[in-house]
């Protein structure tokens, strides 16, 4: 079985080096050689945390009663060698980051030892019960509040005295002619939107979705939520222009009910409470100062 160590890491280490080519995958999408010295600096912090961590967990007797099959430890491999086109490729990553098959062997079985550890450890936290998850509704209601929202569409003029077109007036009057159109013919906010409108949702026929409250200009936004369903704005100013809004159609806010989101509810605090037992128990270790529990 595999003997942990709390030795400092070093970084002929096979298995300290793929901690290394870990972070530096988590946190930047590269290779160890890849990095620069500030990058690099950064990936070296966080291996030695998680190496640190690793190895006090694998020092102790849960680590000690936990085995790792062959065949685990193969998938564990084989899913690592999938990532890779061909097998020359896989080969040449490894070797570019100073690992070779053997290394990164230890290094998952590490790695599936300490997972194993947490997840035993875990399942240790207190068991969810159904006051819990009704605490847990009552307590956190605006979790369980969809706001209103609205399907709109949009038309843009903007204001840029660089073209004679765009200056303020020009840009004004332009959009108090579509203003005046869509008073006429409101079913045409789709093709005028295509046809005039300077926001990229142009080519959507001005269409910007469903929308929660604040995720306009506030100009914006004020004006659709005080609009009636079907309704047109009037003019609306912002920093970049004058706006028309459609507000095709408002779907009301509601409350997920605790049958619907009790599910959800358990998922979560089964979840937080896993964790919290995780981290009591790595406290406890630490203070233990690393000695088996």
């Amino acid at each position: 079985m595999y003997q942990a160590t709390l030795d400092q890491p070093h970084e002929a280490c096979a298995e300290y080096r793929y901690h290394l080519l870990r972070a530096a995958s988590e946190r930047f999408q590269a290779s160890i050689a890849d990095l620069d010295p500030e990058q690099r600096a950064e990936v070296e912090h966080q291996a030695e945390r998680t190496w640190a961590l690793e190895s006090l967990v694998l020092t102790t007797s849960e680590a000690r009663d936990t085995l790792i099959s062959e065949r685990h430890l193969a998938e564990a491999v084989a899913e690592v060698r999938r990532r890779y086109p061909s097998e020359s490729a896989f080969v040449e990553d490894l070797e570019r980051n100073g690992l070779d098959e053997a290394g990164l062997g230890r290094a998952l079985q590490r790695e599936l030892m300490f997972d194993a550890v947490m997840t035993r450890i875990g399942a240790q936290a207190e068991p969810v019960s159904e006051d819990d998850e009704r605490r847990f509704h009552a307590e956190h209601r605006d979790r369980f509040e969809t706001p209103e929202r609205r399907h709109a569409r949009h038309l843009l003029i903007t204001i840029n005295d660089d073209y004679a077109e765009n200056s303020r007036e020009a840009a004004r009057a332009r959009i108090e002619r579509l203003a005046a159109e869509l008073k006429e013919h409101p079913e045409a906010f789709g093709q005028l939107a295509r046809q005039h409108s300077e926001c990229p949702t142009a080519m959507e026929d001005g269409r910007l979705g469903l929308l929660p409250p604040g995720q306009l200009y506030p100009e914006l936004d004020a004006a659709l939520f005080a609009l009636g369903e079907g309704r047109i704005s009037g003019v609306i100013e912002s920093e970049i222009g004058f706006h028309l809004l459609w507000c095709e159609r408002i779907e009301p806010a509601r409350v997920i009910t605790f049958e619907h989101a009790r599910a959800r509810i358990r998922t979560h605090l089964e979840s937080y409470r896993r964790r919290e037992c995780q981290k009591a128990w790595i406290a406890h270790l630490k203070q233990a100062g690393g000695r088996a529990s």
